[in-house]
C-alpha cells in the first residue's frame, strides 16, 4: 500500500507559551483532496505551517509520502514534493507575472512533472495576456491564479492551499473552485484549507474540522454532509 501523501500523528504545536494544536491526527491519501475547515483560530494555518516545517511540532510525528518531515527545514521538506499556495497570496509584487512563476521554476523527481510557464498559461489564459505586468497591478483575482501557478511550477505531489478563496469574488471564487477539481482530476494530493464550506464540500473527498486546535471530526465528505448538526456545532453554519 502506497503511504499518504500527508499524515499528522499527535502533534501538539505551540506560538510560544501558548499551544494552539493539541493531538492533532489526520492523514491525506495521494491523490485525495482533503478539506479542512474550522472557525477562525481554529488551527487550520498553524497544521499548514507545520507540514511545511515553518513551525516545529513539540510533540507527535509528521510524514509525508512516509518520510518523517517533523522538526525538519522547509526547503528540504519541498524536496519532497510539497508547495503551499499561501493565506493573502503573498506574490513577489514588484516581479512581472513571468518572473514570479520563474523563480518557483523546480524539476520534479516525478517522472510525471510537466507544469511550465507555458502550462500555466495554457491553465491561466489571463496570465498569459498580462506576462509581462508587475504582479502589484493585477486584480486580487488574478493574484490568486498566480500564487496557485508559482506553486505548481515547483511540480508538488502535495499542494497546500489555505483560504485560496478569501476576498475574491463569486464569479472567481467558481474559477479556483474549477482549477482546484482540475488538478485533483489530475491526481495531484490536495489539502484545501477554506471558509468557504459550500466548495469545500463540493471538492473534498475527506473533511478533518477543527475546533480550538482539536480534531472535532474526520471521515469522507460524504458522512458530513449528512450531518448538518455537525457542521452548525463546531462552525456555527446552520
Amino acid at each position: 500500500m502506497a503511504p499518504d501523501a500527508l499524515s499528522l500523528a499527535d502533534v501538539d504545536a505551540f506560538y510560544g507559551d501558548g499551544q494552539v494544536l493539541h493531538k492533532v491526527s489526520f492523514s491525506v491519501g495521494e491523490g485525495r483532496l482533503l478539506g479542512l475547515i474550522g472557525r477562525n483560530g481554529a488551527g487550520k494555518t498553524t497544521c499548514m505551517n507545520v507540514a511545511v516545517g515553518l513551525l516545529s511540532p513539540r510533540a507527535g510525528r509528521v510524514e509525508m509520502f512516509g518520510v518523517d518531515v517533523a522538526r525538519t527545514a522547509p526547503e528540504e521538506i519541498a524536496q519532497h514534493g510539497v508547495a503551499l499556495v499561501p493565506q493573502g497570496r503573498r506574490v513577489f509584487k514588484s516581479l512581472s507575472v513571468r518572473e514570479n512563476l520563474s523563480v518557483a521554476a523546480r524539476k520534479s523527481k516525478d517522472v510525471r512533472s510537466f507544469w511550465t510557464i507555458d502550462t500555466v498559461f495554457d491553465m491561466f489564459p489571463r496570465l498569459k495576456e498580462r506576462h509581462n505586468q508587475p504582479a502589484a497591478l493585477l486584480s486580487g483575482g488574478e493574484q490568486q491564479m498566480l500564487a496557485i501557478g508559482r506553486a505548481l511550477m515547483g511540480n508538488p505531489r502535495l499542494l497546500l492551499m489555505d483560504e485560496p478563496s478569501e476576498g475574491l469574488a463569486p464569479q472567481i471564487v467558481a474559477d479556483v473552485g474549477r482549477t482546484i477539481a482540475r488538478l485533483k482530476a489530475d491526481g495531484l494530493s490536495i489539502v484545501l484549507v477554506e471558509q468557504n464550506i459550500k466548495l469545500t464540500l463540493d471538492l473534498a473527498d475527506d473533511i478533518v474540522v477543527l475546533n480550538s486546535g482539536s480534531v472535532a471530526f474526520a471521515g469522507p465528505s460524504t458522512e458530513i454532509k449528512m450531518d448538518d448538526a455537525v457542521i452548525a456545532r463546531h462552525l456555527g453554519v446552520h
